[in-house]
C-alpha cells in the first residue's frame, strides 16, 4: 500500500501520516497474464490502481476485432470510469497484458474512503484532470499526425509502453494494422 500511499502524496497535500489507514477500503489482486479484470457488459463497480504490471482497456467491435483504447502501468488508474461512476454496465473490458497486481477499491468503499479522508477529493480531482487532458492530447495528435509521426510520437512519449506491449495491441490502439505497424516499426528501426 505504501506505492500508492507515496502517489496520492506526490499529487495531493495529503500526507503519509494522515493515510496510515488507506489500505482497509482496498483489496489486493493479482491477475495472470490475459485474465480479465473487467467484462464488457458486466456491471462495473470497482477501479484498479495497478500496481505492478501492465492492462489494457479495450471494446469488441461489431466485425468482432477488439479495439484497443488505453493501456495502463505501474501507478495508473484504469476502469470503465463512467460505469464505475453511474454503477453501470461496462462499455469496456480490460485485460492484463502481462501478470499484474492492483489494488482494487468499488465504488462503495471509495465513498467511505473519501469520507473518512476528504483530502483525497484533491488527489482524484489532479488524477481525472491528468487522464482527461492525455485524452484530449491522444484525440489531437489522431487528428493532426500522420501514421508515421503518430507513431514516433508514442514511442518517444511512452517508451515503457514500447518494451512491454505486444505489437498487434499497440497497432490497435493507434489504429494500425499489425503489419502496417511492423512496416513503420522496420522504417525507424533502420
Amino acid at each position: 500500500m505504501q506505492q500508492l500511499i507515496t502517489h496520492i502524496t506526490a499529487y495531493s497535500s495529503a500526507t503519509p501520516d494522515n493515510l496510515d489507514r488507506i489500505g482497509d477500503f482496498f483489496e489486493v489482486r493479482t491477475f495472470k497474464k490475459r485474465e480479465l479484470l473487467l467484462q464488457e457488459g458486466q456491471r462495473c463497480h470497482e477501479k484498479f490502481f495497478v500496481a505492478k504490471g501492465c492492462v489494457h482497456l479495450f471494446y469488441l467491435r461489431q466485425n468482432g476485432v477488439e479495439q484497443t483504447i488505453d493501456f495502463a502501468l505501474e501507478n495508473w488508474w484504469t476502469s470503465d470510469f463512467m460505469a464505475f461512476q453511474q454503477g453501470g454496465i461496462a462499455q469496456f473490458s480490460i485485460r492484463a497484458v502481462e501478470a499484474t497486481e492492483a489494488f482494487v477499491i468499488s465504488a462503495a468503499r471509495q465513498h467511505d474512503m473519501l469520507s473518512a479522508f476528504p483530502e483525497l477529493h484533491e488527489y482524484f480531482h489532479v488524477m481525472f484532470q491528468r487522464a482527461y487532458a492525455a485524452s484530449q492530447m491522444r484525440i489531437r495528435k489522431t487528428y493532426e499526425l500522420s501514421k508515421e509521426d503518430l507513431y514516433q510520437d508514442f514511442s518517444r512519449n511512452y517508451p515503457a509502453f514500447m518494451q512491454r506491449v505486444p505489437q498487434y495491441l499497440l497497432a490497435s490502439f493507434l489504429g494500425f494494422t499489425p503489419e502496417y505497424l511492423s512496416e513503420i516499426r522496420k522504417k525507424f528501426v533502420s
